[in-house]
């Protein structure tokens, strides 16, 4: 079976999915059109392989990860989706110093969109790529968490590079950010933002993805839904976008829940978005809650939802091409 998945994959990263273009009528909206390259077939090919057992729970500094992390730059690669180093370079280097001391280095990896009218503004789409091993013998997949974020982020990239393709590419440039040591401490993100590639200023938001494959027991009988954190902390503008592209597109319930201060949880602290938004960059956290497989070596590729994965999927893509695409920039107003 995971021999079946390789190849299905390689066959992935060689032609793309243009195949899955099926919507007649797309053609009159360029975003639906691309949009269609996301399915829910490719993401779970994708799924299985960086969840699968070889890559050994993906840990900060560790083989596995360091797997995910060549599995990732071999795929932009493969899409022509350039690294913004230069010289093929897919990964910002994270020393042990800037990690914890017990932690071997490890890295960002990092895929570039160069936006044809407005360049210097930068989109960072967002996902965590490593989890936390193996503990006692057992392996640690993290499907879930944040598996279905990071292959998330590789459809959205895949459908902005066939937009490049067709010559309607975006007119701001996009960052694809899959990013380490999230299960340390944000040490990834904080790294990157401490450390730029591109210049803060020029950032003009964040859409983070952690953990977008599953339904928990909130919503057994809504399972289209997805919680969204953050989109209204600092920017009107982010959060009508986002309720925007959702209305015309894809319908899921929008659920605010965490996005209340008050709410003891504090997701708002806990995943990436929240070293943007520290630094005053407008952010989004898509997040589908936590359930009884989170952080256990149960969180395996057979229990996500690919339909529902899907569908998020291209919610994070519809509001990145409109913050790509409009006008004017996203503005901080909070």
């Amino acid at each position: 079976m995971k021999k079946i998945f390789f190849i299905a994959a390689l066959t992935l990263f060689s032609c793309g999915s243009n195949n899955h273009i099926s919507d007649t009528n797309s053609s009159s909206d360029p975003a639906l059109e691309f949009a269609n390259t996301i399915t829910s077939e490719d993401l779970k090919t994708h799924l299985y392989i960086i969840a699968g057992d070889e890559y050994k729970g993906r840990d900060t500094g560790e083989p596995g990860q360091k797997m995910a992390a060549d599995y990732l730059k071999n795929y932009y690669v493969a899409q022509n989706i350039q690294a913004p180093l230069g010289d093929g370079d897919y990964f910002q280097e994270i020393p042990t110093e800037h990690l914890r001391p017990n932690l071997k280095p490890s890295e960002n990896v990092v895929a570039f969109i160069k936006g044809s009218e407005k360049p210097d503004e930068i989109i960072v789409i967002s996902a965590h790529y490593d989890h936390v091993g193996e503990k006692n013998g057992e392996i640690y997949n993290g499907a879930d968490d944040d598996g279905s974020g990071t292959v998330a982020i590789m459809e959205v990239a895949e459908a902005f590079q066939q937009a490049v393709k067709d010559g309607n590419g975006p007119k701001r440039s996009i960052l694809f950010l899959h990013v380490t040591g999230e299960e340390k401490g944000l040490l990834g993100s904080q790294f990157y933002v401490n450390f730029p590639i591109f210049p803060l200023k020029n950032t003009i938001t964040n859409l983070n993805i952690d953990m977008i494959g599953r339904v928990d027991e909130a919503h057994t009988d809504t399972p289209e839904f997805v919680y969204l954190i953050g989109s209204d902390k600092l920017s009107t503008d982010l959060h009508n976008v986002s309720e925007e592209m959702n209305s015309k597109y894809t319908n899921l319930l929008l659920d605010y829940t965490y996005n209340d201060e008050n709410d003891p949880n504090r997701f708002y602290y806990r995943s990436d978005h929240y070293n943007f938004a520290k630094n005053n960059i407008p952010v989004i956290f898509y997040f589908n809650g936590t359930h009884e497989d989170y952080h256990r070596p149960s969180d395996t590729p057979d229990k996500i939802n690919y339909e529902v994965l899907e569908k998020r999927t291209k919610l994070v893509f519809h509001t990145a091409w409109e913050v790509a695409n409009r006008a004017e920039r996203i503005t901080v107003d909070k």
